[in-house]
Protein backbone atom coordinates (compact mmCIF):
# COMPACT_ATOMS: atom_id res chain seq x y z
CA UNK A 1 0.00 0.00 0.00
CA UNK A 2 1.42 3.51 -1.10
CA UNK A 3 1.93 6.18 1.64
CA UNK A 4 2.80 9.73 1.41
CA UNK A 5 5.23 12.07 3.80
CA UNK A 6 4.30 15.27 4.34
CA UNK A 7 6.54 18.12 6.45
CA UNK A 8 7.55 21.72 5.89
CA UNK A 9 10.21 22.37 3.24
CA UNK A 10 12.77 23.50 5.73
CA UNK A 11 12.62 22.79 9.60
CA UNK A 12 15.27 25.29 11.83
CA UNK A 13 15.60 23.50 15.32
CA UNK A 14 17.27 24.70 18.34
CA UNK A 15 18.23 27.86 20.99
CA UNK A 16 18.88 31.01 18.53
CA UNK A 17 17.53 29.49 15.61
CA UNK A 18 14.86 32.22 15.34
CA UNK A 19 17.87 34.83 13.81
CA UNK A 20 18.13 32.05 11.30
CA UNK A 21 14.53 31.98 10.61
CA UNK A 22 14.25 35.60 10.53
CA UNK A 23 17.39 35.28 7.33
CA UNK A 24 15.92 32.92 5.53
CA UNK A 25 13.03 35.02 5.69
CA UNK A 26 14.97 38.08 3.98
CA UNK A 27 16.33 35.61 1.18
CA UNK A 28 13.25 34.51 0.05
CA UNK A 29 12.27 38.20 -0.57
CA UNK A 30 9.13 38.88 1.38
CA UNK A 31 8.33 42.00 1.85
CA UNK A 32 5.30 42.54 4.36
CA UNK A 33 4.16 39.64 6.88
CA UNK A 34 1.25 39.18 8.99
CA UNK A 35 2.24 38.42 12.39
CA UNK A 36 -0.60 36.33 13.58
CA UNK A 37 -0.07 35.73 17.39
CA UNK A 38 -1.79 36.36 20.74
CA UNK A 39 -2.57 39.08 23.12
CA UNK A 40 -0.09 37.51 26.13
CA UNK A 41 2.90 37.45 23.28
CA UNK A 42 2.18 41.45 22.41
CA UNK A 43 2.49 42.10 25.98
CA UNK A 44 5.44 40.33 27.20
CA UNK A 45 7.38 41.99 23.67
CA UNK A 46 8.11 38.77 22.11
CA UNK A 47 6.19 40.22 19.55
CA UNK A 48 8.22 43.22 19.45
CA UNK A 49 11.37 40.80 19.31
CA UNK A 50 10.21 39.41 16.03
CA UNK A 51 8.89 42.51 14.05
CA UNK A 52 12.16 44.04 15.29
CA UNK A 53 14.51 41.20 13.87
CA UNK A 54 12.23 41.58 10.53
CA UNK A 55 12.81 45.52 10.30
CA UNK A 56 16.35 45.47 10.40
CA UNK A 57 16.33 42.88 7.23
CA UNK A 58 13.85 45.27 5.52
CA UNK A 59 10.98 43.40 6.35
CA UNK A 60 7.64 44.79 7.37
CA UNK A 61 5.15 43.52 9.34
CA UNK A 62 1.62 44.17 10.62
CA UNK A 63 0.10 42.06 13.60
CA UNK A 64 -2.67 40.42 14.12
CA UNK A 65 -3.11 39.49 17.80
CA UNK A 66 -6.64 38.48 18.57
CA UNK A 67 -6.19 34.77 18.10
CA UNK A 68 -8.28 33.03 20.88
CA UNK A 69 -7.16 30.23 22.74
CA UNK A 70 -9.63 28.02 20.95
CA UNK A 71 -9.01 30.43 17.49
CA UNK A 72 -12.96 30.52 15.87
CA UNK A 73 -14.25 31.47 12.44
CA UNK A 74 -14.15 34.68 13.19
CA UNK A 75 -10.83 35.06 14.42
CA UNK A 76 -9.59 33.73 10.93
CA UNK A 77 -12.10 36.34 9.35
CA UNK A 78 -10.88 39.29 11.16
CA UNK A 79 -7.22 38.40 10.09
CA UNK A 80 -7.67 37.91 6.59
CA UNK A 81 -9.56 41.54 6.67
CA UNK A 82 -5.82 42.97 7.93
CA UNK A 83 -3.81 40.55 5.66
CA UNK A 84 -5.73 42.02 2.64
CA UNK A 85 -5.69 45.81 4.18
CA UNK A 86 -1.71 45.50 4.63
CA UNK A 87 -1.32 43.78 1.32
CA UNK A 88 0.60 41.21 3.13
CA UNK A 89 2.62 38.37 1.07
CA UNK A 90 3.23 36.29 3.63
CA UNK A 91 1.95 34.89 7.06
CA UNK A 92 4.00 34.34 10.54
CA UNK A 93 2.33 32.67 13.47
CA UNK A 94 4.04 32.88 16.62
CA UNK A 95 2.76 31.44 19.42
CA UNK A 96 1.50 27.91 20.50
CA UNK A 97 -1.16 25.82 18.19
CA UNK A 98 -3.91 28.82 18.53
CA UNK A 99 -2.05 30.95 16.81
CA UNK A 100 -0.74 28.51 14.26
CA UNK A 101 -4.02 26.93 13.29
CA UNK A 102 -5.55 30.70 12.94
CA UNK A 103 -2.76 31.61 10.83
CA UNK A 104 -3.33 28.26 8.32
CA UNK A 105 -6.72 29.59 8.17
CA UNK A 106 -6.17 32.99 7.18
CA UNK A 107 -3.51 31.50 4.57
CA UNK A 108 -5.62 29.18 3.51
CA UNK A 109 -8.41 31.33 2.37
CA UNK A 110 -6.82 33.83 0.88
CA UNK A 111 -5.16 32.13 -2.02
CA UNK A 112 -8.62 29.87 -2.80
CA UNK A 113 -10.91 32.16 -1.51
CA UNK A 114 -14.43 31.65 -0.17
CA UNK A 115 -14.94 31.19 3.54
CA UNK A 116 -12.67 28.94 5.92
CA UNK A 117 -15.75 26.80 6.89
CA UNK A 118 -15.19 25.22 2.81
CA UNK A 119 -12.46 23.73 3.85
CA UNK A 120 -13.60 21.42 6.57
CA UNK A 121 -12.57 17.48 5.94
CA UNK A 122 -9.77 16.32 3.95
CA UNK A 123 -7.73 18.18 1.21
CA UNK A 124 -10.50 20.35 0.33
CA UNK A 125 -8.31 23.31 -1.31
CA UNK A 126 -7.25 23.50 -4.73
CA UNK A 127 -4.01 25.96 -4.11
CA UNK A 128 -1.36 26.13 -1.78
CA UNK A 129 -1.54 28.85 1.01
CA UNK A 130 0.06 31.72 1.43
CA UNK A 131 3.56 31.26 2.23
CA UNK A 132 3.47 30.91 6.06
CA UNK A 133 6.65 30.95 8.62
CA UNK A 134 5.69 29.21 11.79
CA UNK A 135 7.16 30.34 15.05
CA UNK A 136 6.60 27.89 17.63
CA UNK A 137 6.97 29.04 21.50
CA UNK A 138 5.23 25.73 23.58
CA UNK A 139 5.86 22.19 22.68
CA UNK A 140 2.96 20.09 22.03
CA UNK A 141 0.75 21.15 19.29
CA UNK A 142 3.14 20.17 16.52
CA UNK A 143 0.92 22.58 14.31
CA UNK A 144 4.11 24.71 13.15
CA UNK A 145 4.96 21.33 10.85
CA UNK A 146 1.35 19.99 10.55
CA UNK A 147 -0.98 19.91 7.78
CA UNK A 148 -3.06 19.97 10.45
CA UNK A 149 -5.79 22.81 11.21
CA UNK A 150 -8.45 22.97 14.29
CA UNK A 151 -10.76 25.90 14.11
CA UNK A 152 -13.83 26.59 15.94
CA UNK A 153 -17.10 27.21 14.33
CA UNK A 154 -19.26 29.13 16.74
CA UNK A 155 -22.47 29.02 15.80
CA UNK A 156 -22.28 24.89 15.62
CA UNK A 157 -19.96 24.48 18.66
CA UNK A 158 -17.61 22.43 17.33
CA UNK A 159 -14.35 22.30 16.44
CA UNK A 160 -13.66 22.13 12.43
CA UNK A 161 -11.14 19.49 11.33
CA UNK A 162 -8.82 20.00 8.39
CA UNK A 163 -6.62 18.06 7.12
CA UNK A 164 -5.07 19.64 4.06
CA UNK A 165 -1.71 19.39 2.42
CA UNK A 166 -2.16 22.84 0.79
CA UNK A 167 -1.74 24.31 4.82
CA UNK A 168 1.49 22.75 5.27
CA UNK A 169 3.82 25.64 6.69
CA UNK A 170 6.57 26.93 4.22
CA UNK A 171 9.10 26.69 7.30
CA UNK A 172 9.20 25.50 11.13
CA UNK A 173 10.69 27.66 14.05
CA UNK A 174 11.53 25.71 17.05
CA UNK A 175 13.58 27.96 19.00
CA UNK A 176 13.73 26.82 22.99
CA UNK A 177 14.83 30.32 24.50
CA UNK A 178 10.91 31.55 23.36
CA UNK A 179 10.05 28.31 25.31
CA UNK A 180 11.70 29.34 28.69
CA UNK A 181 9.49 30.43 31.69
CA UNK A 182 5.80 29.41 30.08
CA UNK A 183 4.02 28.34 32.89
CA UNK A 184 3.76 24.82 34.53
CA UNK A 185 0.59 24.41 33.59
CA UNK A 186 1.00 25.20 29.89
CA UNK A 187 3.52 23.00 29.88
CA UNK A 188 1.78 20.03 31.51
CA UNK A 189 -1.43 20.55 28.91
CA UNK A 190 1.35 21.02 26.01
CA UNK A 191 3.30 18.15 26.78
CA UNK A 192 0.58 15.85 27.10
CA UNK A 193 -0.93 16.59 24.06
CA UNK A 194 2.50 15.50 22.41
CA UNK A 195 2.14 12.36 23.92
CA UNK A 196 -1.29 12.05 22.56
CA UNK A 197 -0.18 12.48 19.26
CA UNK A 198 2.80 10.32 19.46
CA UNK A 199 0.52 7.44 20.92
CA UNK A 200 -2.46 8.03 18.68
CA UNK A 201 -0.01 7.80 15.96
CA UNK A 202 1.06 4.72 16.65
CA UNK A 203 -1.83 2.26 17.48
CA UNK A 204 -3.26 4.44 13.93
CA UNK A 205 -4.46 2.30 11.48
CA UNK A 206 -2.39 4.36 9.30
CA UNK A 207 1.08 3.90 10.88
CA UNK A 208 4.52 3.33 8.83
CA UNK A 209 7.80 2.33 9.90
CA UNK A 210 9.01 5.45 9.36
CA UNK A 211 5.71 7.02 11.72
CA UNK A 212 6.67 4.32 14.21
CA UNK A 213 9.98 5.31 14.71
CA UNK A 214 9.10 8.87 15.58
CA UNK A 215 6.16 8.21 17.44
CA UNK A 216 8.70 5.99 19.62
CA UNK A 217 11.16 8.08 20.22
CA UNK A 218 9.08 11.17 20.90
CA UNK A 219 7.22 9.01 23.96
CA UNK A 220 10.62 8.41 25.13
CA UNK A 221 11.80 12.21 25.19
CA UNK A 222 8.13 13.19 26.53
CA UNK A 223 8.74 10.28 29.50
CA UNK A 224 12.37 11.74 30.25
CA UNK A 225 12.01 15.15 30.09
CA UNK A 226 8.31 16.49 30.20
CA UNK A 227 8.73 16.32 34.82
CA UNK A 228 11.44 18.58 34.67
CA UNK A 229 10.12 21.06 31.73
CA UNK A 230 7.28 21.45 33.88
CA UNK A 231 9.24 21.55 37.34
CA UNK A 232 11.76 24.18 36.16
CA UNK A 233 10.62 26.02 33.49
CA UNK A 234 13.78 27.93 32.77
CA UNK A 235 15.62 24.08 31.86
CA UNK A 236 16.98 24.72 28.65
CA UNK A 237 17.81 21.27 28.06
CA UNK A 238 14.48 19.83 29.13
CA UNK A 239 12.58 22.35 26.93
CA UNK A 240 15.16 21.70 23.95
CA UNK A 241 14.12 18.15 24.63
CA UNK A 242 10.78 18.95 24.65
CA UNK A 243 10.74 20.73 21.57
CA UNK A 244 12.16 17.85 19.91
CA UNK A 245 9.68 15.41 21.32
CA UNK A 246 6.39 17.82 19.96
CA UNK A 247 8.38 17.89 16.63
CA UNK A 248 8.67 13.93 16.62
CA UNK A 249 5.36 13.48 17.57
CA UNK A 250 3.77 15.85 15.03
CA UNK A 251 5.55 14.28 12.01
CA UNK A 252 4.42 10.91 13.29
CA UNK A 253 0.67 12.22 13.54
CA UNK A 254 0.97 14.47 9.99
CA UNK A 255 1.01 11.20 7.89
CA UNK A 256 -0.15 8.44 10.35
CA UNK A 257 -3.44 10.61 11.86
CA UNK A 258 -4.87 9.94 15.14
CA UNK A 259 -8.02 8.78 16.57
CA UNK A 260 -10.55 8.98 19.31
CA UNK A 261 -9.17 10.82 21.14
CA UNK A 262 -8.77 13.88 19.21
CA UNK A 263 -11.73 13.72 17.65
CA UNK A 264 -13.77 13.70 21.47
CA UNK A 265 -11.25 16.38 22.44
CA UNK A 266 -12.45 18.35 19.94
CA UNK A 267 -15.79 18.29 20.70
CA UNK A 268 -14.74 19.03 24.25
CA UNK A 269 -13.14 22.24 23.54
CA UNK A 270 -15.71 23.47 20.58
CA UNK A 271 -18.87 23.37 23.26
CA UNK A 272 -16.98 24.54 26.57
CA UNK A 273 -14.36 26.08 25.30
CA UNK A 274 -12.08 24.16 27.02
CA UNK A 275 -8.10 23.33 26.73
CA UNK A 276 -7.28 20.97 24.14
CA UNK A 277 -4.31 19.42 25.67
CA UNK A 278 -5.86 19.43 28.98
CA UNK A 279 -8.66 17.19 27.34
CA UNK A 280 -6.34 15.13 25.30
CA UNK A 281 -4.21 14.18 29.04
CA UNK A 282 -7.82 13.03 30.69
CA UNK A 283 -9.17 11.09 27.55
CA UNK A 284 -5.82 8.87 26.89
CA UNK A 285 -5.70 6.30 29.20
CA UNK A 286 -9.91 5.86 28.52
CA UNK A 287 -9.67 5.50 24.63
CA UNK A 288 -6.44 3.18 24.86
CA UNK A 289 -8.37 1.04 27.08
CA UNK A 290 -10.89 0.58 24.33
CA UNK A 291 -7.94 0.23 21.93
CA UNK A 292 -6.12 -2.66 23.75
CA UNK A 293 -9.09 -4.77 22.54
CA UNK A 294 -7.76 -5.21 19.49
CA UNK A 295 -3.81 -3.73 19.70
CA UNK A 296 -2.55 -4.88 23.26
CA UNK A 297 0.90 -5.32 21.16
CA UNK A 298 1.25 -2.07 20.01
CA UNK A 299 0.12 -0.66 23.25
CA UNK A 300 2.54 -2.83 25.38
CA UNK A 301 5.34 -1.04 23.25
CA UNK A 302 4.32 2.60 24.42
CA UNK A 303 5.06 1.02 27.81
CA UNK A 304 8.35 0.30 27.07
CA UNK A 305 8.93 3.84 25.63
CA UNK A 306 7.38 4.92 28.74
CA UNK A 307 10.14 3.14 30.87
CA UNK A 308 8.01 0.12 32.18
CA UNK A 309 9.86 -3.09 31.94
CA UNK A 310 7.47 -4.87 30.21
CA UNK A 311 10.19 -8.46 30.07
CA UNK A 312 7.20 -11.29 30.69
CA UNK A 313 3.90 -9.45 30.60
CA UNK A 314 1.21 -10.47 28.11
CA UNK A 315 0.03 -8.50 25.76
CA UNK A 316 -3.08 -7.40 27.29
CA UNK A 317 -0.36 -6.74 31.03
CA UNK A 318 1.73 -4.79 28.89
CA UNK A 319 -1.16 -2.37 27.53
CA UNK A 320 -2.62 -2.05 31.43
CA UNK A 321 1.00 -1.06 32.35
CA UNK A 322 0.90 1.78 29.77
CA UNK A 323 -2.14 3.28 31.03
CA UNK A 324 -1.31 3.26 34.42
CA UNK A 325 2.33 5.04 33.70
CA UNK A 326 -0.16 7.46 31.49
CA UNK A 327 -1.95 8.19 34.59
CA UNK A 328 0.62 8.32 35.96
CA UNK A 329 2.52 11.15 34.57
CA UNK A 330 -0.55 13.04 34.09
CA UNK A 331 -0.97 13.11 37.73
CA UNK A 332 2.60 13.89 38.57
CA UNK A 333 2.32 16.92 36.69
CA UNK A 334 -1.08 18.22 37.92
CA UNK A 335 -3.09 17.21 35.06
CA UNK A 336 -7.07 16.67 35.99
CA UNK A 337 -8.24 13.11 37.21
CA UNK A 338 -11.36 13.69 35.42
CA UNK A 339 -13.58 15.35 32.57
CA UNK A 340 -16.43 16.64 35.74
CA UNK A 341 -13.62 18.93 37.03
CA UNK A 342 -13.56 20.87 33.45
CA UNK A 343 -16.85 21.71 33.56
CA UNK A 344 -18.19 18.47 31.05
CA UNK A 345 -21.72 17.46 31.71
CA UNK A 346 -23.24 13.89 31.71
CA UNK A 347 -26.37 15.04 29.58
CA UNK A 348 -24.13 16.71 27.11
CA UNK A 349 -22.71 13.06 26.26
CA UNK A 350 -25.28 12.34 23.49
CA UNK A 351 -24.39 15.67 21.55
CA UNK A 352 -20.43 15.13 22.41
CA UNK A 353 -20.72 11.74 21.14
CA UNK A 354 -22.82 12.43 17.87
CA UNK A 355 -19.94 15.31 17.23
CA UNK A 356 -17.14 13.15 17.58
CA UNK A 357 -18.47 10.02 15.44
CA UNK A 358 -18.07 13.11 12.54
CA UNK A 359 -14.88 14.21 13.55
CA UNK A 360 -12.13 13.34 10.91
CA UNK A 361 -9.33 12.17 13.32
CA UNK A 362 -11.41 8.85 14.05
CA UNK A 363 -11.05 7.45 10.46
CA UNK A 364 -7.54 5.97 11.10
CA UNK A 365 -8.38 4.79 14.87
CA UNK A 366 -7.79 1.24 15.83
CA UNK A 367 -11.29 0.04 16.24
CA UNK A 368 -14.09 1.65 14.93
CA UNK A 369 -16.98 2.07 17.82
CA UNK A 370 -20.38 2.86 18.20
CA UNK A 371 -22.01 5.73 19.47
CA UNK A 372 -23.07 3.89 22.44
CA UNK A 373 -18.97 2.80 22.73
CA UNK A 374 -17.90 7.06 22.24
CA UNK A 375 -20.25 7.57 24.83
CA UNK A 376 -19.51 4.90 27.23
CA UNK A 377 -15.81 6.78 26.82
CA UNK A 378 -17.05 10.06 27.64
CA UNK A 379 -18.71 8.48 30.44
CA UNK A 380 -15.27 6.69 31.67
CA UNK A 381 -13.54 9.97 31.88
CA UNK A 382 -15.81 11.95 33.72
Amino acid sequence: MSSAFFIPTVNLMGAGCLTEAVDAIQSHGFKKALIVTDKVLSQIGMVKQVADLLTARNVESVVFDGTQPNPTIGNVEAGLALLKEGECDFVISLGGGSPHDCAKGIALVASNGGEIADYEGVDQSAKPQLPLVAINTTAGTASEMTRFCIITDEARHIKMAIVDKNTTPLMSVNDPELMLAKPALLTAATGMDALTHAIEAYVSTAATPVTDAVAIKAIELVQAHLRTAVEDGQNIEAREQMAYAQFMAGMAFNNASLGYVHAMAHQLGGFYDLPHGVCNAVLLPHVQRYNAQVCPERLTDVAKAMGVNVEGMTPEQGAEAALEAIQQLSKEIGIPAGLKELGAKEEDIKVLADNALKDACGLTNPKQATHEEISGIFAAAL
